[in-house]
């Protein structure tokens, strides 16, 4: 079977929230038409799902084979390490502002460029550690406006839970959940360890106690592309079949 790939188109968008401009990554499917209608993925650290992730050729394949909905994909990249912490982390200066960034000029801006459902289920986030963090955080925040989230070992602190806690609407979104079973000692960019697994174990608790939507599963591996890499058919299959 000869798999035709699909496109990746760059684009740019001022945000006013952040006051900058953000360059996006979009995957288009092979048999992209304005006549059909699309999902819409968007994957904070963008650029590493796109490169060490390969989303577009799983995508490509999945889409070939029947096997998931029309599905675009847009990735946000960051700019350095140090940006991605302002933005993603839950103490960051920026993470309120990227969020209304994603609900507030991101969502507009692609439903109007491209064919979407233009509703919560029709629009998923991901990410991965930090990046699977802001996105859950973002989707706590406009469960009317992204009803998906895939989340990839994501960062959790007390902010983090207080904010699953007191959330109250959320009955349509649907989580995809995954931490690894080596986590347990990972280095951050800053040099410190931290257990990632035990705080995943116990957000997984609390989604489960408040009766969320989701999926959740502990893969053997650590904490790093080679295996969310690995993971993300699984992911996509799970929230676009």
């Amino acid at each position: 079977m000869t798999i035709q790939r699909g496109t990746i188109e760059d684009e740019k968008i001022y945000s006013k929230e952040l006051d900058e401009e953000i360059e996006l990554l979009v995957y288009l499917p092979a048999n992209f038409s304005p006549l059909y209608k699309y999902s819409l993925l968007i994957a904070q650290d963008g650029k590493d799902y796109f490169q060490m992730g390969r989303i577009p050729r799983i995508a490509d394949e999945l889409l070939a084979e029947e096997q998931i909905e029309n599905l675009i994909i847009v990735g946000v990249p960051y700019r350095n390490t140090e940006d991605r912490w302002q933005k993603y982390h839950p103490d960051g200066q920026k993470q309120e502002a990227y969020i209304r960034f994603l609900a507030h000029e991101l969502v507009p801006f692609l439903d109007e460029k491209y064919p979407g459902y233009h509703v919560g289920y029709g629009r998923a986030l991901a990410g991965d550690s930090l990046a699977a963090t802001v996105s859950l955080m973002a989707a706590l925040r406009y469960p009317h406006t992204f009803g998906k989230v895939i989340m990839h070992s994501p960062h959790v602190d007390d902010k983090v839970m207080n904010a699953v806690d007191e959330a109250q609407d959320y009955k349509q979104l649907s989580l995809y959940h995954v931490i690894g079973l080596e986590e347990t000692k990972v280095t951050r960019m800053n040099g410190e360890i931290d257990d990632f697994l035990t705080p995943n174990r116990s957000l997984h608790n609390l989604f489960y106690e408040k009766g969320f939507d989701c999926f959740y599963d502990e893969f053997e591996g650590g904490h790093t592309w080679k295996f969310w890499q690995a993971d993300l058919k699984r992911a996509l299959l799970t929230m676009f079949e």
